[in-house]
C-alpha cells in the first residue's frame, strides 16, 4: 500500500459491526482517513456516533465476539494492523500506538500499586530491568506533573484525585515515546479546571515527544483549541471532514452546524432557550434507507429521506456527506 510520506495512520473504509439480539449494529460503517506525521485529529459526534468504536478497532481492542471489524484496512507507517498476529499487534499496542481511556479508575488495577503498572509497561516493551523500570516510571509521573512523584509513585489509584489518576494514564501511556497517541475523551469525568490542565498538558507532551495524537471528544470547545483537523461523525459514518479553522468557520454539513449552534454562547440572550438539535440519533441496528440525519435534519427534503448522501468535496481538504453540502457550505460562509 502505497502512503505519501507523512502519512503515519491511514484508515480505509472501515467497518466495524456487533452482533446483537435486535439484529447488526453497525457501529462503524466504511470510515476512511488519515494522520499525519505530528498532527492532532479531532474525532467528534453525540455518543453512540461511532468515535470510541473507530479508536478501539485501531487499537484491535473490539471484542469478539460480539464485535468484529468484518472490512477494511488500518496502515500504520506501512503496515496493515487488520493482517499482523495477536502478538505482533501487541508489540505495537502500547509500545508506538498508546490510549487514554475515559475513565482512569476503571482502567488503572485498583488492587496494584502505580508503580507496579508503570513499570510493567517498559519491562514488557523497552526491557527495562526493575531498577530503570521504577526509576522510569517516578520520571514519568514528575513529567506529567504529578507532585512528590518519589513519594507518590507506591500509592494505590483510590489515593489519587481523577485529576492525578488521568496524569497517571497519561504518564502510562506515554512511557514508550509512542507515534500516535489515541485519547478517548480524556477530561469527560473531571471538572474545568483540571480539564484544562490535562488538555495543556497532552498539548506539551506533543511538543516534547513530536507524538501524532487523534483526541476523541464530543466538546467542540476542546477540538477547537487542540486539533488541526477534525472529523464530524454519526451513525457510524463520517458527516464531515475539514481543517479545524475551516470546519468551525464554515461548516458545510446541517449536522455540523446544529452542533456548533449547541454550543453555549456567553452572549447568549437570558431567557432564550439554547439550541438544540431536534430528535434523538437513530438505531444504528435499523437504520432508514436515505441519510441517517434525514429525520432530524431542518433541510431534508424527499431525496434526503430516500437516496444515500454523495460524499462531496466542497473545498480543498474540506469534505462533506450530505445531498446539499454546497448549498450548505455557501450559506455558511455568510452565516459564521
Amino acid at each position: 500500500m502505497s502512503m505519501k510520506g507523512d502519512t503515519l495512520l491511514l484508515v480505509r473504509d472501515l467497518k466495524t459491526y456487533f452482533q446483537t439480539e435486535d439484529g447488526v449494529v453497525k457501529a462503524v460503517d466504511g470510515v476512511s482517513f488519515e494522520l499525519r506525521s505530528g498532527e492532532t485529529l479531532g474525532i467528534v459526534g453525540e455518543s453512540g456516533s461511532g468515535k470510541s468504536v473507530t479508536s478501539l478497532s485501531i487499537m484491535r481492542l473490539i471484542p469478539e465476539p460480539p464485535g468484529k471489524i468484518v472490512d477494511g484496512q488500518i496502515w500504520f507507517n506501512g503496515v496493515n494492523l487488520l493482517e499482523l498476529s495477536p502478538e505482533d499487534m501487541r508489540k505495537i499496542r502500547g509500545k508506538r500506538i498508546a490510549m487514554i481511556f475515559q475513565d482512569p479508575m476503571t482502567s488503572l488495577n485498583p488492587f496494584l500499586r502505580i508503580s507496579t503498572q508503570l513499570m510493567e509497561v517498559t519491562e514488557l516493551h523497552l526491557g527495562h530491568s526493575k531498577k530503570e523500570a521504577y526509576q522510569h516510571a517516578i520520571k514519568m509521573l514528575d513529567m506529567v506533573g504529578i507532585p512528590e512523584a518519589k513519594e507518590r509513585v507506591n500509592g494505590y489509584p483510590h489515593e489519587f484525585s481523577g485529576g492525578m489518576r488521568q496524569r497517571v494514564m497519561i504518564a502510562m501511556a506515554l512511557s514508550c515515546d509512542p507515534e500516535l497517541l489515541i485519547a478517548d475523551e480524556p477530561t469527560t469525568a473531571l471538572d474545568v479546571t483540571i480539564q484544562a490542565q490535562i488538555l495543556e498538558l497532552i498539548k506539551d507532551m506533543k511538543r516534547r515527544l513530536g507524538t501524532s495524537v487523534i483526541l476523541i471528544t464530543h466538546d467542540l470547545g476542546v477540538v477547537a483549541g487542540m486539533t488541526d483537523r477534525v472529523i464530524v461523525m454519526y451513525a457510524g459514518k463520517i458527516f464531515e471532514q475539514a481543517p479545524t479553522r475551516e470546519l468551525f468557520k464554515r461548516p458545510a454539513n446541517p449536522y455540523t452546524k446544529g452542533l456548533l449552534r449547541s454550543v453555549p454562547d456567553p452572549a447568549h440572550e437570558e431567557g432564550k432557550p439554547l439550541y438544540q438539535i431536534p430528535g434523538l440519533p437513530p438505531d444504528v441496528a435499523h437504520l432508514p434507507p436515505g441519510c441517517p440525519f434525514a429525520e432530524r435534519c431542518e433541510r431534508a427534503t424527499a431525496i434526503c429521506h430516500n437516496e444515500f448522501p454523495p460524499f462531496v468535496e466542497v473545498n480543498s481538504d474540506h469534505w462533506s456527506l450530505c445531498h446539499f453540502a454546497e448549498e450548505v457550505y455557501k450559506e455558511s460562509s455568510r452565516l459564521f
